[in-house]
């Protein structure tokens, strides 16, 4: 702690992402990044990237990219926001909606980042229990608020809403802002994004890090009525007005355009994520039903923490958390087939599974 350092930051306890090994030959399944490269699409536009253009700064508003997801999404561009990451989408959205009098209202489990957010800007939040089965319990929110946000499907848990359930909500909670945060929502939830034009406080925010492969170009979105990216879009010109490079924007709209590839990854992630599912229940293993790339896992005997160390030793990361309620849980990335197999015998020859 420095003596320079502003009062704010002092008492500020950061995000912490998983782990960036720099070693070889580990099976990597603790950040949930797709097992699977970008669309040939994507590597043919950076090919074909004229490298003299980097002289020049990239086109502020993106706009040839959010015009893609703009006709991808059926929507209108002004009702588009992209920025670096679907983390800085966020950090614009916690200061352009949430700075209210009254609480913000949040899952009190899900992503970190957003308690990290709270603190950063000064919100005071209100953390709403999940249910026993780690559901999101919608109806609970109904309290004076200055916003609300979860992330569907959750995360760690994995469980998703459906859009019935979302709905409910919004017909409910209409004078503030309501963001569903859709980072994992391709792997088999169902996007709130149809229900954007029927109500004007709704914000949907994606990323292109997990289904679309690009974690390493760094592009997030969100999608709403224009007068909440009008929001938006003034908090980025008042932060950065060149979120995007021209890599980031011209990878993106290739990876937007190859929609087959885009199926094909995600579909064979969810069969081996169904197929790991089966493997880990035949070993003890309790498992939360998952809609997302990942699995959100305990066992009947084996503490979480006891597992992770076992699995390192091995050359295997997966992610745990320490904060009460999860912290006998992992979760599992959904890596290539070979690379859960190995997940498995691993875990087989851990000396408590040996002996059941």
């Amino acid at each position: 702690m420095s003596k320079y350092w502003s009062e704010a930051i002092q008492n500020l306890t950061p995000y912490v992402p998983g782990e960036q090994p720099k070693g070889s030959n580990i099976i990597k399944l603790n950040t949930n990044e797709n097992p699977f490269p970008p669309s040939p699409k994507v590597a043919e536009a950076i090919h074909q990237f004229d490298t003299d253009r980097l002289r020049l700064y990239p086109d502020p508003d993106a706009s040839a990219l959010k015009q893609t997801l703009a006709d991808h999404f059926e929507v209108a561009p002004d009702q588009v926001f992209v920025g670096n990451g679907s983390d800085e989408v966020l950090a614009h959205t916690f200061m352009a909606f949430f700075r209210q009098p009254k609480p913000l209202l949040l899952p009190d489990i899900s992503y970190s980042f957003y308690d990290v957010y709270c603190n950063l800007y000064a919100i005071e939040a209100v953390h709403i229990p999940l249910q026993d089965d780690f559901l999101l319990a919608l109806e609970d929110y109904t309290q004076a608020n200055g916003g609300i946000i979860f992330a569907n499907p959750n995360a760690p848990t994995g469980r998703a809403l459906t859009l019935d359930q979302i709905e409910v909500l919004l017909q409910r909670n209409t004078e503030t802002v309501v963001v569903v945060d859709e980072a994992y929502v391709d792997f088999g939830a169902e996007t709130a994004i149809k229900l954007v034009n029927q109500y004007p406080n709704l914000l949907v925010i994606q990323t292109f890090s997990k289904s679309r492969s690009l974690a390493g170009m760094r592009v997030g979105f969100a999608i709403g009525n224009a007068e909440l990216i009008e929001g938006l879009e003034r908090v980025k010109n008042s932060f950065n007005s060149y979120p995007l490079d021209m890599l980031a924007q011209v990878t993106a709209i290739a990876a937007i355009e190859d929609n087959q590839y885009f199926l094909e990854c995600t579909q064979q992630i969810i069969q081996t994520r169904d197929w790991t599912t089966v493997q880990l229940e035949s070993l003890g293993f309790k498992v939360i039903p998952s809609k997302t790339n990942f699995l959100f896992t305990s066992h009947r005997y084996i503490a979480g923490a006891e597992l992770m160390g076992f699995l390192r030793t091995h050359s295997i990361l997966v992610r745990h958390f320490s904060r009460p309620g999860i912290d006998n849980h992992l979760r599992i990335t959904i890596g290539t087939e070979s690379e859960m197999q190995a997940l498995i015998d691993c875990i087989k020859r851990h000396p408590d599974i040996i002996s059941l």
